[in-house]
């Protein structure tokens, strides 16, 4: 027997649970309701509200008065043409710490300068620790340890109009920040803030804007204004290679300009 699964097609992908393209998903939901079996019949007929079809309760607890957790087992009925997903930055190729180094050399040929910050209220700065920081993590080094990157980690708590300031003065190529906190939206209006203030100084063309956080997507930062939005399960390496390969894209223009202009 071969030890080799089956493989989907990337043009119809569904779900796997116990074997290729079976739908099976797993769902977990607290509802507003004490445990019971209307609780129950609450959970399954939202299942299917939801568009899953043979739902089924393996787990129901009581939380507190009022409230009780489900786990849930369904089967989701639609696939996805993954072919027809590619974003603007999956354009851009993940490449090794010594590659981006390799690369910024020689399609560059100066050092870029990265500036970052978990800003507003936001405490949380593992994760643009674990990008910029030398440690990095997982083994992977941080930007910090990139020859020809020179870094700038202001840390948490930062106020936008502070991280711009330091930004504009070191003359930053790209600014990153860092979000956790998303209660009540308290991300987005922040995100948004910053892009308004970038724009306010008719700098939004001079430096790379990108953020990141567990609830962070590439979609949703684009259409915050930013040039890419960084989630989970990203390397500092995912983001050396796209800040490079991007400067590198918008310098070659402006170099191929200046040489028609000179007349070379």
């Amino acid at each position: 027997m071969s030890s080799l699964a089956p493989r989907a097609s990337l043009d119809a992908i569904r779900p796997y649970g116990d074997h290729l393209d079976d739908g099976l998903v797993q769902l977990s939901f607290t509802l507003p309701i004490d445990n019971s079996p209307l609780a129950r019949e609450t959970a399954l007929a939202l299942v299917r509200e939801m568009g899953l079809i043979k739902p089924e309760v393996v787990h129901a607890r009581a939380l507190t008065k009022g409230y009780t957790y489900f786990v849930m087992f369904a089967q989701c009925q639609h696939a996805v043409d993954a072919t027809q997903l590619a974003s603007a930055r999956s354009a851009a190729r993940s490449m090794s710490e010594e590659e981006v180094d390799a690369f910024v050399s020689e399609r560059i040929g100066r050092p870029i300068v990265v500036i970052g910050a978990s800003t507003g209220t936001d405490t949380h700065s593992v994760g643009i620790d674990s990008i910029l920081n030398l440690k990095g993590f997982d083994g992977r080094h941080g930007l910090e340890a990139y020859h020809w990157f020179r870094t700038h980690n202001l840390g948490s708590q930062v106020p936008n109009t502070a991280l711009l300031a330091k930004a504009f003065e070191l003359r930053a190529d790209a600014v990153l920040v860092s979000q956790t906190v998303t209660q009540q939206g308290l991300h987005l209006h922040n995100l948004t803030e910053l892009v308004e203030l970038v724009e306010a100084e008719g700098r939004r063309r001079d430096v790379l804007l990108v953020c990141g956080g567990p609830r962070i997507s590439d979609e949703l930062a684009k259409e915050l204004g930013f040039d890419a939005g960084f989630s989970k399960g990203t390397y500092p390496n995912d983001v050396a290679s796209f800040i490079a390969q991007e400067i590198a894209a918008r310098t070659r223009p402006a170099a191929e300009a200046s040489a028609v202009a000179s007349g070379s």
